[in-house]
């Protein structure tokens, strides 16, 4: 099974500690799992232009290909002006309408207020509904208090992206046993 963690953004370190965390957790209880972090700090990453995914080279190409090639996908984002960074948005408008058929997509968000917990409801859940995504409906909210020194200190917060990271698990291998039996009703 591949899963890609997706860090959103190009500035802060917030998110890319969280998902550190969550990479942690799958490598640590799913260790036959290939999981690929992918920091959005550390490509360059072209705008979207319209064309297939497949004709764009250098990191635009490895990053849209490494999603589409993952059986899930991870994304942790920080919440910018009430919503997500342009950085993520650019991300989806890189991948074809169905990029997600048939993956499980779970979100895990950082913001430095309680009051943006809906930017995940009301803009990542709808944007990945249209791409198809089977989606974790539970995802982590991390505020800016359960952070100190460049780490987690809540420990709910930790609990949190643990469950996620189940949910996340288990919600694949079944789609993955369901589109199994599915696949073996037909005999060619």
């Amino acid at each position: 099974m591949k899963i890609v963690a997706l860090a959103g953004s190009k500035v802060g370190s917030k998110t890319r500690i969280a998902m550190d965390y969550t990479v942690k957790e799958i490598s640590s209880k799913y260790p036959d799992t290939e999981v690929t972090l992918l920091d959005l700090a550390d490509y360059d990453i072209q705008f979207s232009d319209g064309r297939n995914y497949l004709e764009y080279e250098g990191d635009t190409g490895y990053v849209t290909k490494s999603i589409m090639e993952a059986d899930a996908i991870i994304i942790g984002t920080p919440v910018f002006q009430a919503s997500i960074p342009a950085t993520l948005k650019n991300i989806f408008d890189l991948l074809p309408q169905n990029a997600f058929r048939d993956k499980v997509v779970s979100m895990l968000v950082t913001a430095g207020s309680s009051k943006h917990y809906l930017v995940a409801e009301q803009q990542l859940k709808p944007i990945l509904a249209y791409m198809k995504a089977q989606i974790v409906q539970t995802y982590v909210f991390i505020g800016e208090e359960d952070f100190y020194r460049k780490e987690i200190t809540n420990h709910d917060v930790l609990f949190r992206i643990e469950r996620l990271v189940e949910d996340t698990m288990v919600l694949t291998e079944t789609f993955a046993e369901i589109r199994k039996r599915n696949e073996a009703q037909y005999d060619f």
